[in-house]
């Protein structure tokens, strides 16, 4: 299901007017429907407003999905994807075609399909989110039927030009693979929280260390379990 732009300013804290200018002069994703009306895709929503540190209401998580089931904590997709170090590739297809082969997905998931459309994300923009960071994933979680959601982290071997707004080449992917928009929206916003805290940067910034990145995620997890905000 599809926002209208009073929903998307309702998740951005702020009037419509502003979204409809965003939409227009800086590249909010949203298709133009008759009448001249616009829609906004939430995952699109999250991932621009993520991008630009803007914050969004936790509304939108809960949103536009009938899945109703247990939400993952982030430790537990990542432990799903794995952290991996020195991964190798010189460039965007090389280096993601390398993140899917260490998913390890189900027989009955082609890793070809999975490539594909992770390349078909970032044709449209980029996600890389500043800093030597980016979060490639499906844009629509629904083409990928996957029994538990998956966070991989890899470390690259080189840094690889992802488009980033701050120039800045990437080292270190947050791949997500999720089976609905529902968890998709919930891991990216609790991976957007933990990025912003100093705690997981600090870790991310030195060699990878699986234990301990880990390690910082759980904590900081708990942290959000009390209320931290």
């Amino acid at each position: 299901m599809l926002l209208e732009p009073s929903e998307a300013a309702q998740a951005l804290n702020v009037d419509e007017k502003t979204v409809v200018r965003w939409i227009k002069k800086d590249k909010l994703p949203a298709e133009q429907i008759r009448g001249g009306d616009y829609r906004i895709n939430p995952v699109d929503l999250l991932e621009w407003a993520t991008e630009r540190g803007i914050k969004v209401h936790p509304s939108l998580y809960k949103m536009h999905d009938a899945d109703s089931g247990p939400l993952p904590a982030l430790s537990q997709a990542l432990e799903a994807g794995g952290i991996h170090c020195a991964v190798a590739g010189s460039d965007k297809e090389t280096v993601l075609r390398t993140v899917v082969a260490q998913l390890e997905l189900p027989p009955e998931l082609d890793p070809d399909f999975i490539l594909q459309v992770l390349l078909a994300r970032e044709a449209m923009g980029t996600t890389a989110v500043g800093d030597g960071i980016a979060i490639p994933h499906v844009r629509n979680p629904i083409l990928v039927q996957l029994p538990v959601p998956k966070v991989s982290l890899s470390y690259l071997a080189e840094p690889v030009d992802f488009g980033a707004l701050d120039g800045k080449p990437v080292q270190i992917l947050f791949t997500i693979i999720s089976p609905t928009i529902r968890m998709h929206l919930h891991l990216l916003s609790k991976l957007a929280y933990c990025l912003r805290d100093s705690r997981l940067r600090k870790i991310l910034g030195k060699q990878c260390n699986a234990e301990a990145i880990m390690a910082t995620v759980v904590e900081i997890e708990k942290d959000i379990g009390l209320g931290v905000s």
